[in-house]
């Protein structure tokens, strides 16, 4: 692979783990501070606090095992 792709690969890889963690925490917020309360016509905070939280440890997850993917093979 070229230095570029290389490179290309790190920063989605943690892009991922960074967008993750601000999901995390979104969702955690929205679960405190809206419960109860509809969400510009989305459902209730709640439950999409619990979406955000849900999928932003999944993404979180994907962007370290992307990132221990390709440093061990070279990759990066």
């Amino acid at each position: 692979m070229t230095y570029n792709t290389d490179i290309k690969l790190g920063i989605a890889a943690l892009g991922l783990y960074i967008i993750g963690g601000v999901a995390t925490f979104s969702g955690m917020a929205l679960m405190i501070f809206w419960k109860g309360q509809s969400l510009w016509g989305w459902g209730e905070g709640r439950s999409i606090g619990v979406l955000f939280l849900c999928v932003g440890v999944s993404l979180s997850i994907a962007g370290v095992i992307l990132m221990r993917l390709f440093r061990n093979r070279g990759l990066v």
